[in-house]
């Protein structure tokens, strides 16, 4: 009998909340008036879709024998219904798509200006800028007047900043779009000049991709080749919510809050799971089958609860079954490759990363030509295969951002996934799955017993990018004050169920767990200067819906960042390949 590997693909969709939902003031009669502005701050959730979310389906369109798990955060999806929204009705409440959409770009203020050319450069240079040469001479212009010299941005004329915008999103749109829409080849093809209609027509195209994203991937779904998952709604740090003493599991000497734990973690948990299962069911008609915990992090405690919420498979990093096989007193080089229960969560199977596969990808593998990484991949693939014992099918988890790396490839990874999705198809040994077709076998997997579960995530197998640095627990300290804020106000009877729902849903995204990930010396100060002042708008809007003054301390940042740091969005947990 042949040997068989079970391949499983799971690409993560995310982004926070990155809208301003609004300011909160008072009213006649010394009510709360509560107007959500809705404004988004960063534009990379409708930037992601039209490069990466689209290219990854596309690309599973194009080789229908692959199958994959595809996670959408529900905070995401939301997000992408707004834009969807926006399109219909006109009305953007996107600067840069409102600018997109401007008829007449000579008179617009000199804000707008400077916002223009503050965003129209964000992007991976090499690859998105450079390979065009009408657009890096638009850089090349901005680094003679205006780099030098803040003043000379006001020289610039309506037709430099059409072409700006109209350039920028030319090069955040997929590869898989370019092949296939002849306006996007034109407009490329021209490289000068857009006007007002070019833009509108461009506008347009955008807004067709956006719309039809999400009922894109239920197709893939309902066709089987793909298994939708989820992950609490707002991608909190459930661990921590439950419990802060968890961090020092796998890091015993870590530094922790001043607060003592996170008031009423627990039914915070089971809220942000029960509205994923919900919002998940809505959009793709029933509920996940296993979730994608935020940053992969687990605790034994968040375990149980999902098990308890009938989630029936959930991942999380190598690093995190390599602390609790050490913990345990196992030694086992291939346990990454099979299936785990913990005898505290009944029904629930976990799945753990190939923490040097998936590095591979995300970090080497854009330096190295599409063929190349793809047949390199499928060796890997094979030694792990051959490795196995005659009665063993081992199970391989590449697990990674399903938007942030391919910017870094040429071509956005086209001829990547390209070749490496024909290999995989062709492969008389390799199959690729999904983690709900695997348990629905018959007989399915047998889940070796995991006598414990240490608590980390998939960044190095703990917790430390969310908790443990000066910044980070400075962040914690604030949402824990704003919590016990917020329990007192719901207690005291005071505010209608209106009020409630608007004071729950700002709660949830104050528990995302992005803006601690941004806290931080090692990341960029640009972005943590953007992070940390959404994350105290956010924090401000939920006093303000609870009708209290919020305290002086969230006018004052947080974290500067580095001046020196590169990058922010990945994390590399494997040393470097190349």
């Amino acid at each position: 009998m042949t040997k068989t590997l079970d391949l499983v693909f799971l690409w993560h969709m995310h982004q926070p909340d990155y809208r301003d939902h609004g300011a909160t003031g008072v009213g006649a009669g010394g009510t709360a008036a509560h107007q959500s502005t809705g404004e988004f701050v960063l534009p990379w959730v409708y930037l992601h879709a039209m490069k990466d979310y689209v290219d990854m389906a596309a690309h599973l369109e194009r080789h229908p024998h692959i199958r994959c798990v595809v996670n959408f955060v529900p905070v995401l999806l939301d997000q992408i219904e707004d834009y969807a929204q926006q399109f219909a009705s006109g009305e953007f409440r996107d600067p840069l798509l409102r600018m997109l959409a401007t008829p007449d770009l000579d008179r617009i203020s000199d804000a707008d200006r400077r916002l223009l050319l503050a965003t129209c450069f964000r992007s991976n240079h090499v690859t998105m800028l450079a390979p065009f040469p009408q657009y890096k001479r638009l850089h090349d212009i901005y680094q003679l007047l205006v780099h030098e010299n803040e003043i000379a941005y006001g020289y610039l004329s309506g037709a430099y900043f059409s072409d700006l915008v109209t350039w920028y999103h030319l090069a955040w749109t997929g590869e898989t779009e370019r092949r296939r829409n002849p306006l996007l080849a034109t407009l490329m093809s021209q490289g000068e000049g857009y006007d007002a209609d070019d833009r509108q027509r461009l506008l347009a195209s955008i807004g067709e991709l956006i719309t039809g994203l999400i009922p894109r991937w239920r197709a893939l779904a309902a066709r089987g080749q793909v298994e939708l998952s989820s992950t609490p709604q707002t991608h909190p740090l459930s661990p921590l919510l439950l419990d802060f003493q968890v961090a020092r599991e796998s890091l015993p000497q870590a530094p922790l809050p001043f607060a003592a734990a996170y008031p009423g973690g627990r039914s915070r948990v089971i809220a942000q799971i029960g509205a994923a299962r919900t919002s998940h069911a809505r959009r793709f008609g029933a509920t996940p089958v296993g979730m994608w915990p935020a940053e992969g992090a687990v605790s034994e405690d968040f375990v149980k609860h999902l098990a308890t919420s009938g989630c029936r498979w959930i991942a999380s990093g190598e690093g995190v079954l390599k602390n609790s096989l050490a913990a345990s007193g196992i030694a086992d080089p291939h346990a990454a490759y099979r299936p785990w229960r913990l005898e505290k969560a009944p029904g629930l199977t976990l799945f753990f990363r190939d923490e040097r596969l998936s590095d591979l990808i995300g970090f080497d593998y854009a330096k190295w030509h599409g063929r190349d990484a793809a047949q390199h991949l499928v060796t890997q693939l094979e030694a792990i295969l051959d490795a196995a014992t005659e009665n063993e099918t081992p199970v391989v988890s590449i697990i990674l951002d399903g938007e942030n790396a391919w910017e870094h490839y040429p071509y956005n990874g086209y001829y990547f996934f390209d070749d490496l999705y024909a290999l995989l198809a062709e492969h008389p040994r390799i199959r690729s799955t999904t983690y709900a077709e695997l348990l629905a076998r018959s007989p399915s997997p047998v889940a070796t017993p995991l006598p414990r579960l240490t608590a980390g995530s998939w960044v190095y197998g703990t917790l430390s990018t969310w908790i443990g640095d000066e910044a980070k627990n400075r962040g914690w300290d604030m949402l824990c004050e704003a919590k016990k804020s917020c329990d007192r106000v719901l207690a005291s009877g005071r505010l209608d169920a209106a009020q409630i729902a608007a004071v729950e849903t700002q709660l949830a995204i104050c528990e995302s767990s992005d803006w601690f990930w941004w806290f931080g010396d090692y990341n960029p100060s640009a972005a943590v200067a953007s992070f940390d002042s959404l994350y105290r708008r956010n924090l401000t809007r939920l006093y303000r819906l609870l009708q209290l003054e919020p305290p002086p301390q969230l006018e004052t940042p947080i974290c500067a960042g580095s001046a020196t740091a590169e990058g922010g969005s990945m994390r590399r947990v494997t040393v470097s390949q190349s």
